[in-house]
Order: structure tokens, then C-alpha cells, then sequence
């Protein structure tokens, strides 16, 4: 087989914002959504896997839309505590809390006459919740330790990598916030649910990186494409864009090749540092019988607990290392909020 460039096949019309690749049916739909809801100022809910491009897809509605020269204000609700979030989206005023030195300007108020992006919305606090709910309702708010109240004209983009209607029926988020997000819904589709994208999307990533990198890997081995097209990208877009980086960055002449790509995308296991814990049945079993739990026996009530916990700890404590100890990061890697992420590593005696 002769080797030619991955081919870079954007649909006629463009995707609403460069970077935002895939001509695909389920693109396609995405796409179309996208400027039609682009010209309103109703609500938008952005639901997707972490990785599938819910921030690009804000970004192009507000771009798009009336208020495309306004200013686009992103807030990640999962990387900030809730009393520092608190005040991050509706400001404070001098002596408000300890640290409070200055007044300070919120996100939605920075966000007058634009767009306000909430990242991860339902790692928000049902305290929180109703905060938010009266700002989509009323347009007004105070800032924390003031009793002004200030309107602004805002859009609100919200987005979630985690079903809404689950966290609602655990009781984790409002449902009258949810129906008042909820006016339009877009959906990313996971990488895995639009295979047909990632030739273009491997091409374009080729293009960027050779670019940043000085180098000339223009080909891609069909047996190294092959593999792509098969594995299941549990990190989206984003996954294989590190991957192709990595690739470019490695490659020894003008061809991504397959002994390029991580084990994983190959079909095997990913190596590990240090002595592996619990990677099969026979080892964990071993392991419980040495601390005197038999599988069969009384001392097995909690065994499901207690596998579930040690499991748990493990992967907690290679993700943390991965990310270099930086919990946003990991958080994020593990498709967590920060503050859930910061209880594990409490209750599991990980905080340092």
C-alpha cells in the first residue's frame, strides 16, 4: 500500500470553530444545532465525556451568536471550593470573608453583555445551586457580604460529563436548576461513537505538531491507523491529540508507525511502576486469604467494600502520580470534581 497523507475531509460548510474537526453524521448534527442555537440567547446545556470538546462548542455559540463581540468568561466549577466559588461567580466586597482585602468583580458580572461558560456544573453545591437559579431567573444577584444588588445581561452556556437526571435523583442537583439549563441540549458524542472522524482529526493534529515541533511526519503507517481506528479512546479527542504529539515528537523519520503509539492503543496493558496490586483474581485472592479473609467464609460480608476501597485507593494513588500530585488534574483525569477527589484522599490517608 502506498503512503499518502491521512486525508482531511472537513464537511462543506466548515465546523463552527477551527480545531473542531469530524465530518461525520454525528458532527454533522452537531454542527447544525450549534448555529441554530447560536442566534438565540436561550440557555445551552453541553453534555459529554470529559475530552469531547464541550468548551470549543461553547466558544463557537459564542462566537456565532449577537453577542460574539462581548467578552466569553469560563468558570470550571469542580476546580474551586464552594466558598471560593462562590465568590469567583458573583464577586465580593472588602472584609467579606478572612483574605477578603479589596472588592472584587465576579465572573457574571465580567460577563455583562457576553457569554458565561459553567464548566462541570454538576459538581456545584445545592446551596449554589440556588444562587445560580435566580441569576438564570432573574438576570440580578449580590456579591458575598453586600446587600446591592447588581442585573446583568448574560448568556449562560453550562456543560456536564456526568448524567444530570442520575445527580438529580441522588439528590446531588436541583431539579428546577436543571429544566431552567435545560432549554437546549447538545450532545458530544465520545470519540469511540464517531470512528469515521479520526483520520481527519489525525491529520489535523499532524499538521498542528509538525508545526510546533520542527518536524516532518506527514505519513501515517496503515497498520498504525488501523490501531487508532480500533481502541476505545476513554479520553476523547483529547487522548488522541497527546497521542499523535507524542508520535510526532518520537517519530525517527516522515512515518507515524505503530511502534509509536502507547501499549494501550495497541491492545496491550500499560506499564506500571512498582509492584501491581490486585491486576488479577488469583493475585487479589491470595492477597485476602493473607489477611484472613476467606471468600467463602463469615469474614466476607464487606468483601465487596472492601475490594471496591482498595481498588479505589490504588487507582487514586497512580492517577495522583501521573498528574504529579496536581488534583485538578487528576480530578479531572478520573472524571471527578476536585472536592470529591479531595475527600478520597482523606478518607484513604493520601492527602500527602
Amino acid at each position: 500500500m502506498s503512503r499518502v497523507p491521512p486525508n482531511l475531509d472537513l464537511n462543506e460548510t466548515g465546523p463552527p470553530i477551527p480545531g473542531l474537526i469530524g465530518s461525520g453524521e454525528a458532527m454533522q448534527s452537531v454542527y447544525r444545532l450549534t448555529r441554530q442555537v447560536a442566534r438565540s440567547n436561550a440557555s445551552v446545556l453541553l453534555l459529554g465525556e470529559t475530552g469531547t470538546g464541550k468548551e470549543l462548542i461553547a466558544k463557537a455559540i459564542h462566537r456565532l451568536s449577537p453577542r460574539g463581540s462581548g467578552p466569553f468568561i469560563r468558570v470550571n466549577c469542580g476546580a474551586l471550593a464552594e466558598n471560593l466559588l462562590e465568590s469567583e461567580l458573583f464577586g465580593h466586597v472588602r472584609g467579606a470573608f478572612t483574605g477578603a482585602i479589596d472588592n472584587r468583580t465576579g465572573r457574571f458580572e465580567a460577563a455583562h453583555t457576553g457569554t458565561v461558560f459553567l464548566d462541570e456544573i454538576n459538581s456545584t453545591t445545592p446551596k449554589l445551586q440556588v444562587k445560580l437559579l435566580r441569576v438564570l431567573q432573574e438576570h440580578e444577584f449580590e456579591r458575598v457580604g453586600d446587600t446591592q444588588t447588581i442585573r446583568v445581561d448574560t448568556r449562560v452556556i453550562a456543560a456536564s460529563n456526568r448524567d444530570l437526571l442520575e445527580e438529580i435523583e441522588a439528590g446531588r442537583f436541583r431539579e428546577d436548576l436543571y429544566y431552567r439549563l435545560n432549554v437546549i441540549t447538545i450532545y458530544l458524542p465520545p470519540l469511540r461513537e464517531r470512528r469515521e472522524d479520526i483520520p481527519s482529526l489525525v491529520a489535523y493534529f499532524l499538521r498542528i505538531y509538525n508545526e510546533q515541533n520542527y518536524r516532518h511526519v506527514p505519513y501515517v503507517n496503515p497498520a498504525a491507523m488501523d490501531a487508532l481506528q480500533a481502541y476505545q479512546w476513554p479520553g476523547n479527542v483529547r487522548e488522541l491529540q497527546n497521542y499523535i504529539e507524542r508520535a510526532v515528537v518520537l517519530a525517527p523519520g516522515d512515518e507515524l508507525t505503530p511502534d509509536l503509539l502507547p501499549e494501550a492503543v495497541l491492545g496491550g496493558k500499560p506499564r506500571r511502576i512498582g509492584r501491581a496490586r490486585g491486576g488479577d483474581l488469583e493475585t487479589l485472592s491470595a492477597e485476602l486469604v493473607e489477611q484472613g479473609i476467606d471468600a467463602a467464609g463469615p469474614a466476607a460480608e464487606n468483601l465487596h467494600a472492601t475490594i471496591v476501597s482498595r481498588v479505589e485507593r490504588e487507582l487514586i494513588v497512580q492517577v495522583m502520580t501521573g498528574c504529579d500530585n496536581v488534583q485538578i488534574k487528576a480530578a479531572d483525569r478520573l472524571g471527578i470534581n476536585r472536592n470529591t477527589l479531595h475527600k478520597k484522599l482523606k478518607e484513604y490517608g493520601l492527602e500527602k
